[in-house]
């Protein structure tokens, strides 16, 4: 079961992560950690990326798709993994594609998350406020300006993904708005009959 969950920050995404993980027995793959790790472990690929990140550079599609190629060889994503923060862009996505392709794989679901921008927004405040009031220091991700910032990155590089995987046939969206439960139930009801077809 591979799966990639869509959705702007603050959507759940990583709370429902949480649960599938939980549900399956599949680990999630952050392409954060996986960048870190591979430079921590010096593989080929951790070594091209260590060089251009010491440059100040960016690490390319092609680099981060290496790392994601290699991560799940390991014996843990042998029977799916989640994605989570890749791929950002469709270019990212093709490439994506092509590596599992050639691997004899291909993705079980894309989910999007779908939720009211404004309300995240206000949730953000909301929460920002709460911290405050107890005296505490806001994050700084946390505060509504940063996060405006962070929607708007998103609606530019990755919201196209999901007219790109709608015409796969991929695409499942999801009420993120709902109760953090009733989101779960609906997840899982996308994902179980994949679950299937791994064990058979």
């Amino acid at each position: 079961m591979r799966i990639i969950l869509l959705g702007p920050p603050g959507a759940g995404k990583g709370t429902q992560s949480e649960r599938i993980v939980q549900r399956f027995g599949i680990p999630q793959l952050s392409t954060g950690d996986m960048l870190r790790a591979a430079v921590a472990a010096g593989t080929p690929v951790g070594l091209e990326a260590k060089a251009v990140m010491e440059s100040g550079g960016l690490v390319s599609d092609r680099i981060v798709v290496g790392i994601v190629a290699d991560r799940i060889e390991e014996a843990d994503a042998r029977r799916g993994f989640i994605l989570d923060g890749f791929p950002r862009t469709v270019a990212q996505a093709e490439a994506l594609a092509t590596m599992l392709a050639g691997k004899g794989l291909s993705l079980s679901a894309v989910i999007e998350l779908k939720v009211d921008e404004d309300a995240l927004v206000g949730r953000i405040q909301k929460r920002a406020a709460e911290t405050l009031a107890r005296g505490q220091a806001v994050r700084k991700d946390d505060t509504p300006e940063v996060f405006k910032q962070r929607l708007e990155a998103y609606r530019a590089q990755t919201a196209p993904l999901s007219a790109y995987y709608a015409k796969t046939g991929l695409l499942r969206t999801v009420d993120g708005m709902q109760p953090i439960d009733t989101v779960t139930t609906e997840l899982m009801s996308v994902l179980e009959p994949h679950e299937e077809r791994v064990a058979s």
